[in-house]
């Protein structure tokens, strides 16, 4: 696989992207998106040629311009691409080394944010345990098993399969000990039980796999059936099979109520949820009395049932003579503590013993003469009488054949006889005659076999024949050879200590060898905080992946900075937080105390380091060193006066002296009119100058115009420069429309601003006619006047009558009035009535030619439907005669016309 920095994202394999051009020094490269073989190399391309197939003649590249152009928007988009996500991982690593650099050089809050949990998780199980000894005589020992199983099984990689070393998860299956409790993954312990009953009978059974072996627990040894193999997954209580995942209860428990019944058996059952380890002492209330029986019933935790009043005893011992004086208690009464002189069983010492043992032997032999009268009793110390003499009554010889009845004085003579014995060997006979003590050694010569039977040899028969032969066979561990001289076959078990490294990888097996697993290494470690006064005990093997306990302790380091003593802090390792004291340095400058945080170890990034070339080349020195840092420029404030005494403002001790408040200076200047708009600044007092606010010869001198304000209806500005007192009368020419909006007058703007409304239309007047027209379109008679023309129009205007052939002239204030009408007379009636005739004689005319021409039309059609022949057609053709109206129609439509023409212009040139 190629190093990261030599792949090309886009594709993996060779040359399965699609190549891309990226330009490279004068020449063109042509690199395939995945990770093959670049091709071409980076520099100039040689005249004629084309790397990865590009064209670099003339003529070539202006037959592939085209394609040349969106090569080259590709390349520019590839490279900016490419240079945003190299910004965006620029950024990502940058955040990722602040906060490598933060976690490294600060307090974390999260180990404080640990410590408030597990405080909170203890008060909670201390919570769940007080009521087993909130009432008369709970033993807080007896529930720190259960506390500890509850707390370990709440804290994440606290449980430990001492089988594989390796943390017991949540979700993973369990099987528990019922004699140690102990917690162990289902995998592992069923591999443990299987080896184990293998190991057992392949050992000693010669049926193998056929007799029920029971196999140990790997912690405390306890056995179980062959049957007790776990083959499923149950919770603590054991009544739900495969406990679901709940993360509100305790990992590998079903949330019921235990119900398991107490060890040792009270009657009552575990009132806990279901939960790891033993149950607690029983919780439950009963009444019970002393063990002496003389205190009066009282109600305890039935697993303190039993208790003592504390008075005397006072039950008969086994002596018989003194009562039992030690306080109440359970069991039997010890023995008599007292002592008295007992005389010995057989009454001839007497010795100070105890009174709880009165029967005693001493060390004399008995001495007493036996009833024969000629031994006494050889016996030591004994009860009783001493019994007959041994040597009395029928006796046999040494060789047990022949019997005498000979007194106790005299000896049991030899009987002659041979022996006959068997002798050590156990196969031949001594061959001696009667005899007193024992028989020889066999001497005899047989051939005898050695002991691990692949040998003979002839020689005495009492002595052992072992061969130098050396077994071959293997020992029950499986591994070493007997090596034992002569070995008959069972060998012995091996003596040769196992040595294997156990799971822990700390220590080898201390057990002889053996075969299959070794069992869990029993020691523990302790894993402790950096001060030591904090630990907490571990399975040997799980002290590298433990975390170290949070010590209480405070760090007792000390200090790396000026102060004398650091802040209080909890013990840790590595490098204690960066001191957050008051420097409180005296300042050099104007005496005052630093009052920044300690920066006698401050972190800053190193400047000037070399910047590698890429990602696989290890930086040789630290980003990030620790340095003092000069104290900062002092902040104790300072009261000050700025430059043009506007305000008194506090200033950083370091920045104390005269300083610009940037606001508008504000003294009235010399026009009286106008304020300094100059930036605060300094203003030197004059001898003439009173006054807080007068300007001073700094300030800007006023080169405004005149501001004031001007007169009604003046919209020119002062001629004059800013100046105090009254402007003078503004002279300048108005230009203005007269009434009648026709004239242009000029007229000083002070006669206008003065004038009252009778002199502004005085002088808005041009003296001419008013060229406005009246309502009825003459034109207005006045004078140019405002406002609306007066309406007394005496114009004559020509009145008509209704067919205007009259007219006359009359006023038109009357025309206007309705006051004057004209009527037709008869001439004008009669006229209309001809006219009317006229138009009637037209319309019966065209009427009756329109009559006839449908009757023509309608008899053709009939014509056409008999089918005559042309010629009768012709011959029946009846001949229409034309009208007068049809014959001279157009003569009379022309007189008309000129009829009406010649009456329009009369009308016309007369009546008016």
């Amino acid at each position: 696989m190629e190093a990261s920095w030599r792949q090309v994202a886009g594709g993996r394999g060779r040359a399965r992207g699609r190549a891309t051009a990226a330009p490279s020094g004068n020449g063109v490269h042509l690199r395939g998106a995945g990770g093959g073989r670049e091709k071409g190399s980076v520099g100039a391309v040689p005249s004629g040629a084309s790397p990865g197939g590009v064209a670099t003649t003339t003529a070539a590249g202006s037959r592939h311009s085209p394609a040349g152009s969106q090569a080259l928007q590709t390349t520019a988009a590839s490279e900016l691409m490419s240079q945003k996500k190299f910004e965006e991982i620029k950024k990502a690593n940058q955040a990722a080394a602040r906060k490598l650099v933060e976690e490294q050089f600060s307090c974390s809050s999260e180990e404080e944010g640990d410590e408030d949990f597990e405080g909170k998780q203890g008060k909670i199980v201390a919570n769940t345990f007080i009521t087993y000894t909130t009432q008369t005589d709970g033993d807080t020992r007896e529930l720190e098993r259960t506390k500890q199983y509850v707390n370990e099984a709440f804290q994440a990689a606290a449980m430990t399969c001492l089988i594989c070393i390796a943390s017991v998860k949540r979700n993973q299956a369990v099987w528990s000990c019922s004699g140690c409790f102990c917690i162990f993954h289902m995998p592992c312990i069923q591999k443990w039980a299987k080896d184990s009953q293998f190991l057992v009978s392949s050992v000693t059974d010669d049926d193998f796999g056929k007799r029920d072996y029971p196999w140990p627990c790997p912690k405390c040894r306890f056995e179980y059936k062959r049957s007790e193999t776990p083959s499923r997954y149950y919770c603590y209580c054991g009544k739900v099979e495969d406990p679901p995942l709940d993360p509100w209860l305790v990992p590998h428990s079903c949330g019921q109520v235990c119900e398991r019944e107490f060890k040792p058996p009270c009657g009552h059952k575990c009132l806990l949820l279901c939960h790891p380890g033993p149950c607690p002492p029983c919780p439950k209330m009963v009444t019970t009395t002393c063990y002496c029986k003389k205190a009066k019933p009282i109600p305890r935790r039935c697993s303190a049932k039993e208790w003592s009043c504390q008075l005397p005893c006072g039950q008969k011992l086994l002596c018989g003579q003194h009562k039992c004086e030690n306080p109440c208690h359970a069991g039997s009464c010890q023995p008599c503590p007292r002592v008295s002189r007992q005389k010995c069983v057989c009454g001839k010492k007497v010795a100070e013993r105890s009174c709880a043992s009165p029967l005693w032997h001493c060390d004399q032999v008995c001495g007493k003469t036996l009833p024969c009268g000629n031994h006494t009793c050889e016996q030591v110390c004994h009860v009783g009488a001493c019994g007959e003499c041994p040597r009395s009554g029928k006796r046999f010889c040494p060789c047990q054949k022949s019997k005498f009845s000979l007194p106790c004085t005299e000896d049991v003579p030899t009987c002659g006889d041979s022996c006959d014995k068997v002798l050590e060997c156990g196969i031949h006979r001594c061959s001696q005659r009667c005899h007193r003590g024992p028989c020889e050694t066999c001497r005899q010569e047989v051939e005898k076999h050695c002991r691990c039977g692949k040998h003979t040899k002839r020689m005495p028969c009492h002595k052992p024949y072992l061969c130098e032969t050396k077994c071959v066979k293997m020992r029950d561990c499986q591994k070493h050879q007997c090596r034992r001289k002569c070995c008959p076959g069972n060998c012995p078990p091996c003596d040769q200590n196992c040595g294997r490294t156990l799971g822990c990888r700390n220590h080898k097996c201390p057990s002889v060898c053996h075969r299959g697993s070794c069992y869990p290494c029993p020691e523990t470690v302790d894993v402790k905080c950096n001060c030591g006064n904090t630990k907490v005990t571990v399975p040997c093997g799980r002290e590298r992946t433990t975390r170290p306990p949070k010590c209480k302790e405070q760090c007792s380091r000390p200090p790396t900075c000026h102060h004398t003593s650091q802040e209080k802090h909890r013990c840790h390792f590595g490098s204690c937080p960066p001191c957050h004291q008051p420097c409180q340095k005296v300042l050099e400058k104007c005496g005052h105390l630093c009052p920044a945080p300690c920066h006698d170890q401050a972190l800053i990034k190193q400047t000037g380091r070399h910047q590698p070339t890429g990602p696989w080349e290890q930086p040789s020195e630290p980003a990030f060193i620790q340095t003092a840092l000069p104290c900062p420029p002092c902040q104790v404030p300072i009261l000050m006066e700025c430059l043009g005494k506007h305000e008194v403002s506090p200033l950083p001790c370091h920045a104390v002296g005269p300083y610009s408040c940037k606001r508008v200076c504000g003294r009235i200047l010399d026009c009286q009119n106008h304020t300094c708009m100059k930036e605060c600044h300094k203003v030197t007092k004059t001898d003439g100058c009173t006054g807080k606010n007068k300007a001073g010869p700094e300030c800007l001198p006023c080169e405004e115009g005149c501001s004031k304000s001007r007169p009604l209806g003046c919209l020119h500005p002062c001629i004059l420069p800013c100046h105090p007192g009254e402007c003078p009368p503004c002279v300048q020419m108005l230009r203005m429309k007269c009434h009648c909006k026709i004239t242009s007058l000029y007229v000083e703007c002070r006669k206008i601003t003065t004038a009252d409304v009778n002199e502004k239309n005085l002088l808005s007047c041009c003296k001419n006619q008013c060229p406005k027209e009246l309502p009825c379109g003459h034109r207005c008679k006045e004078m140019c006047h405002p406002g609306e023309c007066p309406f007394n129009c005496n114009q004559k205007v020509k009145l008509r009558c209704p067919c205007k052939r009259i007219k006359k002239e009359l006023q038109c204030n009357k025309v206007r009035e309705n006051q004057v009408s004209i009527e037709c007379d008869t001439t004008c009636k009669e006229m209309k009535r001809k006219a009317s005739e006229i138009k009637e004689a037209e319309a019966k005319a065209a009427f009756e030619e329109e009559k006839r021409r449908q009757q023509a039309e309608l008899e053709a059609f009939e014509n056409r439907l008999k089918g005559r022949r042309k010629k009768n057609r012709k011959r029946d053709e009846v001949a229409v005669e034309l009208s007068l109206w049809q014959k001279h129609k157009y003569y009379l439509l022309s007189v008309c016309g000129v009829v009406v023409v010649v009456f329009a212009w009369y009308i016309t040139h007369y009546v008016n």
